[in-house]
């Protein structure tokens, strides 16, 4: 079963209000979570105190709700508290992502699910960045941007072409011509050089290193953030780097710098490839991640730095669900 959640505000205590507004908080939820009514168990409101005209279960029937139950319940008087507000539980008999719904003055309950944002997480390798970037677009339903990726697939293009990577002229001329693109399959983005999907080649030790050095070019800054603004300015999204909010996203509304020690992130790197099946050293990618730090963050152009308003997170002790808790609740604490 699934709980998908919801809420809406009305300008008056009128029937028609109380109608109109959860007519539309209803079709919201079933078309955003593409339901059919007989799969709705049960629907419960409670409205806020204000509320009296109508019962929002009595609306819900007439918009149709006739094969579930219905309950309306009235909330306490709460000093400050949003007024004229109706929220809502739709239980579901089968299991899905819930996608839920707040409209009109609700918005504000919940600007991170009603609202189009972007989150920046910023971070050296091994910080955990990626993968809470991923989770936490999972848990929003927002798109998650592998901005490292795109960086990683021009450095791989770099490398089959033969060109040298510390060359501005060789770069620049090979972005002239790249076909770069970004496409999302069933909610996975997928990296394209031309028609080749190259995302399962853009991990690899060599790729990490020449990515480093060829982001410091401008020809490449500044077309991969091109992308990436375009795609940020469109829908709500996670984009996870090195210089998202210092650089490509200065404005995003939540910013967080995620850091660990140079040993948890090499041996974090360490076991990620070793699962795949790569035999790496450890001492080898310790050495390799101490000296991307230092190339990321002494380049001239958008070096690694933490943002002066981004949070500070130190992910060296703690668990992936704990450094994802720790995000979430700081994001609530600024709603």
């Amino acid at each position: 079963m699934t709980v998908i959640r919801g809420a809406t505000t009305i300008a008056c205590d009128s029937a028609e209000e109380i109608r109109a507004a959860v007519a539309e908080l209803l079709g919201q939820i079933e078309s955003r979570n593409a339901l059919k009514r007989d799969e709705v168990l049960s629907i419960v409101f409670s409205s806020t105190s204000d509320i009296h005209s109508f019962y929002p279960a009595k609306a819900a029937r007439e918009a149709g709700f006739a094969s579930c139950s219905l309950f309306s319940a009235q909330e306490p008087e709460i000093d400050g508290s949003l007024a004229l507000c109706i929220r809502v539980m739709i239980f579901v008999e089968k299991n899905i992502t819930p996608h839920h719904v707040y409209l009109r003055g609700a918005r504000i309950l919940r600007k991170d699910l009603s609202q189009k944002f972007n989150i920046a997480i910023d971070g050296p390798a091994g910080s955990g960045k990626s993968t809470v970037a991923k989770l936490l677009a999972n848990d929003y339903h927002i798109l998650y941007l592998d901005t490292g990726a795109m960086y990683r697939a021009c450095a791989l293009a770099a490398l089959r072409a033969g060109v040298d990577v510390t060359d501005e002229v060789q770069v620049c001329d090979l972005m002239r011509g790249l076909s770069l693109s970004v496409v999302y399959r069933d909610g996975v983005q997928h990296t394209m050089l031309g028609e080749e999907d190259v995302s399962a080649f853009l991990r690899s030790p060599e790729v990490s290193m020449a990515a480093s050095t060829i982001s410091r070019h401008m020809s490449v800054r500044m077309k991969m953030v091109e992308k990436q603004r375009e795609i940020a300015g469109k829908m709500s999204c996670v984009l996870d780097g090195r210089d998202i909010g210092t650089f490509v996203l200065p404005d995003a509304d939540f910013k967080f710098f995620l850091t660990a020690s140079p040993e948890v992130r090499a041996r974090r790197r360490f076991d990620e490839l070793t699962a795949k099946g790569e035999k790496v050293d450890f001492e080898t990618l310790k050495q390799e991640i101490a000296a991307r730090d230092e190339q990321d963050s002494t380049r001239a152009f958008a070096p690694l730095k933490k943002a002066d308003d981004a949070v500070l997170v130190d992910t060296s002790d703690m668990t992936i669900d704990q450094v994802l808790g720790t995000i979430k609740r700081k994001m609530q604490e600024k709603i």
